[in-house]
């Protein structure tokens, strides 16, 4: 049984597959460059960003990094609560 890394690694070696996972990879950083000039802007912590979604800290790390390394793209929702606790709203556009 292959595991995740070398199923990744033979995916990848597709031309085709990297180059859309490369294209994946530029929007999830691109959101979250967004979300984190949202947070800096509102000078909240990543601590404070969690109490007021209502949740604890490690979970914002874990959302922050997972979109950094692009192994989960978060609901909705959650990019709504996040936005709203930083005194933005959520917009979603399709280009």
């Amino acid at each position: 049984m292959s595991t995740y890394k070398e199923l990744r690694r033979q995916a990848l070696s597709d031309p085709e597959v990297r180059a859309e996972f490369e294209r994946l990879n530029r929007e999830e950083f691109a959101l979250l460059d967004q979300m984190l000039a949202a947070r800096h802007a509102a000078g909240l912590s990543q601590a404070q960003v969690a109490e007021r979604m209502g949740t604890k800290a490690p979970a914002i790390t874990r959302l922050e990094r997972a979109l950094a390394s692009g192994e989960h793209s978060p609901s909705v929702d959650t990019l709504r609560k996040y936005a709203a606790a930083c005194g933005k709203r959520l917009v979603i556009s399709i280009a």
